[in-house]
């Protein structure tokens, strides 16, 4: 008797751990790292993450937190339909001249599974980005996958297209990158 409860017990162990859904199962992230690419020192930036709901069920994002208080997170409050999108915001307030890379963690209704999403790029003092302006030509960004970023000085969006190439203003280089 007691192996067959214990059996029991370890089958229905297993069937909840493999029945718990993932953030695969109900988004999908257009682009999971955004490269800003060089932002001039004291002119904050924002990447805008597109969230598409994959699953059957509307999804609720419930957290999208940044790792250090350099970085402000916001996201789509409101359940998103099943096919719909939502967002997530990054802003970076670009305070210190350096490289930068910034990880917010995402977390789904329903789903225990943390999501990480990243915002990456370089800072330049003033007169670092000024000069980079006047040496870099415009650009033609190439992504990696059909979703190109569009750059502005206060955002990143992006946005799921066909293209594969999109002209960037103001001059700035652009990867994105997608598992």
């Amino acid at each position: 008797m007691k192996k067959i409860i214990l059996c029991l017990a370890a089958v229905v162990l297993t069937v909840s751990v493999f029945a718990q859904k993932t953030v695969a199962d109900v988004a999908k992230i257009a682009s999971e790292i955004i490269d800003l690419g060089k932002v001039k020192q004291g002119v904050p930036v924002t990447a805008t993450f597109v969230v598409t709901n994959v699953g059957k069920d509307p999804l609720i994002i419930e957290q999208a937190n940044p790792t250090c208080g350099c970085t402000i997170g916001d996201y789509t409050k409101s359940p998103i339909a099943p096919g719909k999108t939502g967002t997530i915001t990054a802003t970076y307030n670009a305070a210190a001249v350096n490289p930068f890379t910034k990880t917010l963690t995402v977390k789904f209704a329903g789903v225990d599974e943390i999501k990480n999403i990243i915002i990456k790029g370089e800072v330049l003092s003033t007169e670092d980005y000024a000069k980079w302006q006047s040496e870099t030509p415009a650009t033609v960004v190439k992504a990696e996958t059909p979703v190109p970023v569009i750059v502005k000085p206060a955002a990143a969006v992006a946005v799921p297209v066909k293209a594969k190439t999109v002209k960037v203003k103001p001059k700035k280089t652009v990867t994105v990158k997608s598992k």
